[in-house]
């Protein structure tokens, strides 16, 4: 099997690490730093799909050591406007969200890709160019070594110059004048451990915002929005940034574990795939982090370039289907870059009239529902829903509904992340079965569900004369036995539902014969690049 490189040895270089080797695939990740550095909370609040990402590759520790939180509060001055909670659409064993620091995070990563024989990071191979031609790349790195590989999966953070400039790729995009100040105190808050709260224009930051997230061990990240020419190290030797925190806590007895002051970038590279080489996270997109839509975007970038180059390597699909990995993923990084421009035009107006509609919705939001769903103070990452994607086919009764209410999951449809929910699989433990998830039957292969009166070993023949790729076709009234899944999908009779090894709804088939199955399949490969019709 040939060897991918990736690039980078942060969350998402490891991540992918981790995936392409769950596939078999032998991996070399080249990390410019010379050893792990433990430094500050930085990238703290992770999605319950990413969560999900890790736990399959024997990271599960992330979930299990963040702290959960449940409540999103939003202040205006000294007043709450709302609060709310978010929604699953099935019964995934992960919460919403967790916190925990980027360090932790990178440790227990660390340890999975250690573990793990087709796994090898190299540390301090500073990767300064590449070159591809027709059968891989070959690596350049600072200390002169040379690596070659089949393909490359570019991972380096937001510092990916180098390997934008080898290949050819922009970075539009700008940085905001604005400036951040971010604490990490210790300290005894009590309540204050399950929520985020932010607050607009409070008397102890006026003009500006103030966000607060809990971590583990009675840690809490405190951000505040600070005047542009903001010195951190003036304002340490004045006293200042102790009475920022104490005009928050009180008289609390407090630890300071880290303080930093950042600008932030919001910027998306124009190509995503560049022959064998895969730009990934922060190296192909940078966003405000309000909302955590950064590190999260980016384990779900690798999480669909991972199964697309095993499938290409192994002999599953051809390299056609690499190209649907600049076309779905460009589009995810584009509905964050909307998402979260949308949120900073709130949050720092850029103009009078911004400025004046802030102000109105702030004031009417103190009394008015209705103005209350108009503030913006982030909305949180989401998968997002490959409904236009080549990949997918689509379905003239199951529409797109469109970006769902704050908080929420879409209704699923094709192009949709499958809902992860109990199942009862098939084996030695019984007539009742043995337990198992949603999620863990699609990460095996395509996996096709199908419900009463579809023709299962029709299905499956048709599946197998597509691809010879892994694949299980399963009977979704014996996996579901009270009804839970079927209800939650809004399943009928006579429906195939396919779905790709990252759990998205490739199809939802109302007449699943043999040719509309096999059609749906080739396309959900990029081996049929004709449109297929609706299901």
């Amino acid at each position: 099997m040939s060897v991918v490189a990736v690039i980078g040895n942060g969350p998402v270089g490891a991540t992918a690490a981790l995936l392409l080797a769950r596939w078999g695939v032998p991996v070399v990740v080249l990390e410019a730093a010379p050893a792990r550095t433990v430094v500050g909370s930085r990238s703290i609040c992770q999605q319950r799909d990413v969560l999900d990402v890790w736990d399959s590759v024997g990271a599960g520790g992330i979930a299990a050591e963040g702290l959960t939180w449940t409540t999103a509060r939003t202040y205006w001055r000294d007043r709450e406007l709302s609060a709310w909670r978010f929604v699953d659409r099935g019964a995934s064993p992960f919460p919403p969200f967790v916190n925990i620091s980027q360090s932790r995070t990178e440790q227990l990563l660390d340890a999975a890709v250690a573990a793990h024989p087709l796994a090898e990071v190299r540390w301090g191979h500073e990767v300064t160019g590449l070159v591809q031609d027709e059968q891989g790349v070959t690596l350049r790195c600072a200390g002169g070594q040379a690596v070659r590989a089949a393909y490359v999966l570019a991972c380096p953070g937001p510092r990916g110059q180098a390997v934008r400039a080898a290949v050819g790729a922009r970075f539009d995009g700008e940085t905001s004048p604005e400036q951040f100040l971010i604490c990490d105190i210790r300290a005894e808050l009590p309540g204050w451990a399950d929520e985020r709260r932010f607050y607009f224009d409070p008397p102890w930051n006026p003009g500006r915002q103030v966000l607060i997230h809990p971590c583990p061990e009675g840690t809490f990240r405190i951000d505040w929005q600070v005047p542009s020419d903001f010195d951190l190290a003036a304002a340490e030797a004045a006293g200042s940034v102790d009475q920022r925190i104490r005009a928050i806590i009180g008289e609390r007895r407090y630890e300071l574990r880290w303080r930093s002051v950042y600008r932030f970038h919001s910027r998306v590279t124009d190509r995503m795939r560049v022959g064998r080489v895969l730009l990934a996270g922060d190296a192909a997109h940078v966003f405000a982090p309000f909302g955590a839509r950064g590190l999260n975007s980016g384990v779900l970038d690798v999480e669909n370039a991972a199964w697309k180059l095993a499938f290409v390597l192994r002999g599953w699909a051809d390299q056609a289907l690499l190209d649907s990995y600049h076309q779905e993923r460009h589009a995810a990084a584009l509905e964050n870059l909307a998402v979260t421009t949308a949120t900073m035009r709130f949050l720092v107006p850029p103009d009078e009239p911004a400025r004046r509609h802030r102000a109105d919705v702030l004031s009417r939001a103190a009394t008015d529902p209705a103005a209350r769903a108009l503030v913006d103070s982030g909305r949180f990452a989401e998968p997002f829903w490959y409904v236009d994607s080549p990949l997918t086919t689509p379905s003239s009764g199951r529409r797109f509904a469109g970006r769902p209410p704050r908080g929420e999951a879409p209704v699923p449809v094709p192009g949709v992340r499958l809902p992860d929910a109990p199942v009862r699989l098939p084996g030695p433990a019984g007539p009742a079965g043995q337990p198992g998830r949603l999620a863990e039957l699609a990460r095996a292969g395509l996996l096709v569900l199908v419900t009463d009166g579809v023709d299962r070993a029709g299905v499956a023949a048709a599946v197998a004369a597509a691809t010879p790729a892994p694949s299980q076709v399963r009977a979704l009234p014996e996996l579901d036995q009270d009804g839970t899944v079927r209800a939650m999908l809004r399943a009928r009779p006579g429906e195939a539902w396919l779905v790709r090894p990252d759990g998205h709804i490739a199809a939802v088939l109302t007449s699943p014969e043999p040719a509309t199955v096999t059609a749906a399949v080739r396309r959900s490969l990029a081996l049929d690049r004709s449109a297929a019709p609706a299901a």
